[in-house]
């Protein structure tokens, strides 16, 4: 008897060491076959989807927009093309919102974009703009926005989210609606307790595709992903006249007004305005700041295009154009600063010196100055200072100090 039940033990571990990722670790899909699937933005030029297709890619997800009023410069281009190739079609939106009332003008702005298209897969939110937010802001954020798309589309929604914040951070009702897992490098996503199953898995992105020159986003996609109906969203008008939402933001130790209107995605001189602060440079810990988020705050500034050469690094093209790695990391939408390659095209923020051939106006910090004080002198803002100059600190200038004046 003890030999039998020694033998069931032992062959009960075997099976469990075969199958450890699939028994114990991973979330599974919603259903089979698998759909080979791609998501693209301008960041892949210019696609050849004929022979997308023909390399056994059926499923495509275009950008079609970002934040309250930037539509990608591609996403015509790649929705014509694909249509003509055949493949089912998806759009997806990437969200910049930091209150509910903003988070629904982009579901409306989404909307509007692509009303009238016809597309096959369900509406993508994509929100990895998380930073500073807490996990019941985005949550309600995100909500606010999927349900949005939903009402005002006709059309059903998936939600695409890293598995670390697919597992950690997204809860609650949000995760009613399907899931979209990005994971690279592995036998199948982590499992998580949110979401029981995926109808989308992103599981590289630097794949090879014929008729794309660049790395490009690999997919599996299930029936899920697919609507029950396709074609064209409810005629939808465009968003209305912005309004301006507020947050109430307690200061912390270690703050300061240019970290804060990053956070927010605003100004300095919008949130000191707000709050009548006569000394922008002047906060203190469990201060009260009442932060305006404009519904429209705009997504898009002026950019150059550099395209990588080899041996080139984040951080020699980043002292090049007088920027910083975690603008390109952010603007570019890498996921490793340590790789970029050869042909890649890289949009860098435009500053009057790597793209103006105005005349540049210099001015030399005096005793007492501050940069609210030279903002309001040469009516620009206190934001572009900082950006114009590299000012890592906007609390700390220097006498003599020479700065240079945003055209």
């Amino acid at each position: 008897m003890l030999k039998k039940i020694l033998a069931i033990l032992l062959s009960t571990l075997l099976l469990f060491s075969f199958f450890p990722v699939f028994i114990v670790c991973a979330i599974p899909p919603s259903s089979h076959p698998l759909y080979l699937g791609i998501d693209v933005s301008f960041y892949q030029e210019d696609i050849d989807f004929e022979q997308v297709a023909d390399s056994g890619i059926q499923v495509v997800y275009i950008r079609s927009s970002l934040g309250g009023d930037y539509i990608d410069p591609k996403f015509e281009d790649n929705y014509a093309k694909a249509s003509a190739a055949g493949l089912s079609i998806g759009f997806y939106h990437y969200v910049t919102a930091r209150s509910i009332s903003q988070a629904q003008y982009q579901a409306q702005f989404f909307v509007n974009t692509i009303q009238d298209k016809d597309f096959d897969c369900r509406l993508a939110m994509d929100f990895e703009d998380l930073q500073y937010l807490t996990d019941t802001e985005i949550n309600a954020i995100g909500l606010a926005f999927i349900q949005t798309v939903e009402q005002l589309s006709g059309k059903k929604a998936v939600v695409y989210s890293d598995s670390y914040n697919a597992g950690y951070t997204f809860s609650g009702a949000i995760t009613a609606y399907p899931l979209w897992v990005a994971e690279y490098g592995a036998a199948s996503p982590s499992d998580n307790s949110n979401w029981n199953f995926w109808v989308g898995w992103q599981h590289s992105d630097t794949g090879r595709i014929p008729g794309i020159s660049t790395n490009v986003d690999l997919d599996y996609f299930t029936d899920g992903i697919f609507l029950d109906n396709s074609g064209p969203v409810n005629p939808v008008p465009p968003p209305p006249e912005p309004s301006t939402s507020y947050v109430e933001y307690r200061v912390k130790s270690g703050d300061t007004l240019w970290n804060i209107a990053q956070l927010y995605h605003t100004s300095i001189t919008a949130i000191a305005n707000e709050n009548a602060l006569a000394n922008p440079n002047l906060i203190y810990p469990g201060q009260i700041l009442r932060i305006p988020i404009p519904d429209n705050t705009p997504s898009e500034d002026t950019y150059l295009t550099y395209t990588v050469k080899p041996g080139d690094t984040l951080w020699a093209i980043s002292r090049n154009y007088h920027t910083s790695i975690a603008d390109l990391v952010k603007l570019n939408q890498i996921h490793n600063e340590n790789l970029i390659y050869p042909g890649q095209k890289l949009r860098i923020p435009c500053t009057p010196d790597s793209g103006s051939s105005k005349p540049v106006q210099w001015y030399t910090v005096k005793s007492g100055d501050t940069l609210w004080a030279i903002a309001a002198k040469y009516n620009t803002t206190i934001s572009a200072l900082v950006s114009v100059n590299h000012i890592s600190n906007p609390n700390f200038i220097l006498i003599g100090q020479k700065l240079q004046i945003p055209s």
